[in-house]
C-alpha cells in the first residue's frame, strides 16, 4: 500500500530524515566522484523547481557515494548533476545520526569573524590545505520534502556547508587557497595540473 505524502512526511519526522541510508561503505557506490580537472565541476548548478521522489532518490545516491568515499559532504555537480543540492553528514560514524540534506541553499548572512582552518574535498582527495572562511552563517534552504527552512550554522558545519555551496557555483576550496607554495606542492604531488585551478577574490 502507498503512503501518503503526510503519511511519509510523519514518518521521516519520527525517524529524522526520509533520506537516511546506511553509513556504511559499499565497494560498487551509486555515484561517480568528478575530480580537479574535470569541467562538470566548473558548471554552476541549476535550482530545483520541484522537491519529489527523483530528488530525495539523488540524495540517497549522494549519500551512499559520499560515505563510501568516506566524506562528511557532497554537492550534487560532483557526481556529474548540476542541481542545487547538498548533502552533509558531520557524524558519519553514527548511524542514528540524521543527514542534512540541503535544497536550493542560500546563506542569508555571514557573521564578521572568519577563521582559518584545513579542509579537504572529495573531488580533491588527499590535498588538504588551509581556506579562511567565515565562522557563523545563516541560511535558507527547502528540506527533502520542499519545506522552507531556516537555521544557523557555526563551526565546522558553518565551513562545510560554505564548502559545498562553492561547488554549486563551480569554485573548488582550492581556488580560495592564498598559500602558492603549499598549493603547488600539495597538488604536485597528489597528481592534480596546477592549471585548473581558478583563483577566487
Amino acid at each position: 500500500m502507498a503512503r501518503s505524502f503526510a503519511q511519509l512526511a510523519r514518518t521521516a519526522e519520527r525517524t529524522n530524515s526520509a533520506v537516511q541510508v546506511s553509513k556504511q561503505p559499499q565497494s560498487d557506490p551509486p555515484l561517480e566522484i568528478h575530480t580537479l580537472g574535470d569541467q562538470v565541476l566548473r558548471t554552476p548548478a541549476r535550482r530545483i523547481a520541484r522537491v519529489d521522489e527523483s530528488v530525495r532518490d539523488l540524495a540517497r545516491d549522494m549519500l551512499r557515494s559520499m560515505y563510501s568515499a568516506r566524506g562528511i559532504g557532497l554537492a550534487a555537480p560532483q557526481v556529474g548533476i548540476h542541481k542545487q543540492l547538498l548533502v552533509i553528514d558531520l557524524d558519519p560514524e553514527n548511524a542514528a545520526t540524521p543527514p542534512l540534506v540541503l535544497i536550493n541553499p542560500e546563506i542569508t548572512a555571514s557573521g564578521a569573524s572568519v577563521d582559518t582552518y584545513e579542509e579537504g574535498c572529495l573531488s580533491i582527495p588527499g590535498v588538504y590545505l588551509n581556506v579562511v572562511r567565515p565562522t557563523t552563517i545563516e541560511l535558507s534552504y527547502r528540506d527533502e520534502f520542499g519545506r522552507p527552512r531556516k537555521r544557523k550554522a557555526d563551526g565546522l558545519l558553518a565551513r562545510c556547508v560554505q564548502h559545498e555551496m562553492d561547488h554549486l557555483r563551480g569554485v573548488l576550496f582550492v581556488d580560495r587557497v592564498t598559500d602558492e607554495l603549499a598549493l603547488n606542492e600539495e597538488l604536485r604531488e597528489h597528481g592534480f595540473d596546477r592549471a585548473a585551478v581558478r583563483a577566487v577574490g
